[in-house]
């Protein structure tokens, strides 16, 4: 009780070491891995566009991501306190009213940077923005549900990241081939998400979450989360095909099949091996997203 008193009371600016560790940097490496398969799928050469690189990279990364997790901290800081006392926040490294304080000014910055970077990158910064706060803020707090939840943070990691990436490098909305596959790929990184859900599915439970394992039972939302990760692939590679992009198809195609390989040990046991398909599976997943990447920015 005395940690979560000093944690919303006033109190002195906080660590740089607590505050970095408050934005989560081990989050970043998705939608920054996202960014980058948005700058390759441009086709737009970087030498030109190192200003618009760097700035999408600081976007999609330290900004915006751990913009997110600052926002989600805050609000999460009771369940946190009880879960998690360790967090900057509840152990009061982070304390008074601070946490919010960075996530506002983490907002503020992460949309002068956008503006610099050009309109598409700016309005994609805001959807963004406004998903991380509508994902853990009441009203909306949409993480209580298992099918709202995932849905934002695949948007947000996978599609808007994508999205930043091949705008800043064309300078203008990227085309309808790039936006279908960005689209694809953030509807099957919906699994993914649903995946996550498997390691707190006690705690959810008992914290009134609704994720996806949590209403429809660890085995179906297992069988769901592989289905809608593997449903769009087949889209993409049936689309590369017809846009010509053999190479880049087959990659995709070969990824595909042995994600599906995978599977059934997953389905199993789907709370034990859920961090084994995590570390496989998806890493499988991300490396197709570079492979249609590939093929879209005429690399291969």
């Amino acid at each position: 009780m005395s940690r979560l008193a000093a944690s919303t009371t006033t109190a002195p600016p906080p660590a740089p070491a607590d505050i970095l560790e408050l934005l989560k940097p081990i989050t970043w490496f998705p939608p920054m891995w996202a960014f980058m398969c948005g700058v390759v799928s441009s086709g737009a050469p970087i030498a030109d566009r190192w200003f618009f690189l760097v700035a999408g990279i600081a976007l999609t990364g330290p900004l915006v991501c751990g913009t997110s997790q600052a926002v989600n901290d805050w609000f999460d800081r009771h369940v946190d306190a009880i879960n998690e006392p360790d967090r900057p926040i509840p152990s009061g490294r982070v304390a008074g009213r601070w946490g919010l304080w960075i996530a506002i000014a983490g907002t503020v910055l992460s949309m002068l940077v956008a503006i610099a970077a050009g309109l598409w990158v700016f309005v994609a910064t805001c959807v963004g923005l406004a998903c991380a706060w509508a994902y853990s803020a009441p009203p909306f707090r949409l993480k209580t549900s298992g099918w709202t939840g995932p849905a934002v943070v695949a948007l947000s990691y996978e599609g808007l990241a994508w999205f930043t990436g091949a705008a800043v490098m064309i300078g203008a909305l990227p085309g309808l081939e790039i936006l279908l596959i960005l689209g694809l790929y953030s509807l099957g990184a919906h699994g993914i998400m649903t995946l996550n859900d498997f390691k707190a599915v006690e705690g959810d439970r008992e914290m009134g979450l609704r994720s996806l394992p949590v209403t429809m039972g660890v085995d179906r939302a297992a069988r769901f989360a592989c289905t809608v990760m593997a449903a769009p692939q087949l889209v993409v590679i049936g689309l590369l095909f017809f846009w010509g992009h053999w190479i880049s198809a087959g990659a995709v195609a070969l990824l595909l099949l042995a994600q599906i390989a995978l599977m059934p040990r997953l389905l199993a046991d789907p709370k034990r091996h859920t961090p084994w398909y995590s570390a496989t599976g998806v890493t499988l997943y991300v490396l197709g997203m570079l492979a249609a990447a590939l093929g879209l920015g005429g690399h291969i």
